[in-house]
């Protein structure tokens, strides 16, 4: 009977702690997503299977300038400056790594033309962390993203 009385709260507390986990759904990332700038949102998306990341929306799309769409005028290869900001890919080659964390692939970061490794991690359902480094990720920025739909 003491045993009982034991067990009951322990296997209660046990379940309640458990069911708040996240769950491990290789997928949760996929969405549209506002990044750390509040600039930009991101649509994440699953092609086999390995996901990918393009620039859908700019708070700002034309050259102030200009008035012609942005264009990736900072990029290292020259006969890609000419091409528009808008559906540009960012992202690709992750893989679902298992904890809600996805490894191995590369992001472009069209403010400084440079394409680093990334790991994605996400926290909650709404929020990402996105970790863009050079060589080992200790050497990198995290981004925090915010799911919009």
């Amino acid at each position: 009977m003491k045993s009982i009385r034991f067990i009951v709260p322990l296997l209660l507390l046990f379940t309640s702690l458990t069911s708040f986990a996240p769950a491990d759904n290789p997928d949760a990332v996929v969405g549209t997503w506002l990044n750390g700038t509040k600039r930009g949102h991101i649509q994440i998306y699953k092609q086999g299977g390995t996901y990918f990341g393009k620039l859908i929306w700019i708070s700002e799309p034309n050259d102030p300038k200009t008035g012609k769409p942005k264009t990736d005028f900072r990029n290292a290869d020259e006969s890609k400056r000419s091409r528009p900001l808008q559906n540009l890919m960012l992202m690709y080659n992750f893989k679902y790594d298992g904890d809600n964390v996805w490894t191995d692939g590369k992001i472009y970061n069209p403010e400084d033309g440079k394409e680093y490794n990334c790991k994605m991690t996400l926290k909650d359902p709404n929020t990402l962390d996105v970790r863009g480094y050079v060589g080992i990720s200790l050497l990198g920025k995290t981004q925090t993203w915010t799911r919009v739909k």
